[in-house]
């Protein structure tokens, strides 16, 4: 499925930078699952419209890693499990368990720039997610099509890089199948380059035609 147009340009809280490129802060996200072999379903959560950065986007649990929480792998993984429970409450027990997924760097063009690293994880047995009502406002359980025909619809608000994992899960039939494919990957990191056309920004990713 083909992101929409709006999709190719940066979305709320992403100003361009006229400057030197920022260096991008370490972050973590966690892509929570549900469905097992029949289905495939993932964790939105909105963000307050009031933030000063994403306000009232969707996406999925995650944030920057505290410094306290070290470096490199590890770090990540801490941060992600504790990101999860701040904004959706669940709590997973090992964050060893989570299976990486892929890394995504902002552009350099962009001023707030983050190096995300994106990790999977299953919906905890007995667990049900819930948000604070203060950083996260609303949530919901999303098929990949589902979520990005809402956005299209205007019914919620995505940005480009929400938007580009859903497309790559929509390929998926169930979460056991996601999860094998995962199992089974080297992950590579992923910067999009924003291009100037006149007036109009646009996002393109490596191997597209302009990057």
């Amino acid at each position: 499925m083909r992101a929409t147009e709006e999709s190719e340009r940066p979305g709320p809280g992403e100003t361009l930078n006229p400057g030197p490129p920022t260096p991008p802060r370490q972050a973590a996200s966690v892509i929570l699952l549900r469905g097992g072999a029949e289905d495939l379903e993932v964790l939105l959560v909105r963000r307050t419209p009031h933030a000063r950065f994403m306000g009232g986007v969707w996406v999925f649990p995650g944030g920057a890693v505290d410094a306290r929480e070290g470096a490199g792998d590890e770090a990540h993984r801490v941060a992600g499990v504790r990101e999860l429970q701040e904004e959706a409450g669940i709590a997973l027990d090992d964050p060893s368990a989570l299976v990486k997924f892929s890394r995504w760097i902002t552009p350099a063009e962009v001023q707030i720039r983050f190096d995300t690293h994106f990790f999977l994880a299953e919906l905890p047995q007995g667990q049900e997610p819930r948000i604070d009502g203060e950083e996260c406002v609303d949530l919901g359980w999303f098929t990949p099509s589902a979520a990005l025909e809402a956005n299209s619809a205007g019914e919620i608000q995505l940005v480009f890089p929400t938007i580009k994992h859903l497309e790559q899960l929509g390929e998926f039939a169930s979460v056991e199948s996601l999860m094998a494919y995962a199992r089974g990957r080297e992950v590579q990191p992923v910067q999009p380059r924003v291009l100037l056309e006149g007036e109009v920004a646009r996002i393109v990713l490596p191997g597209e035609p302009g990057y």
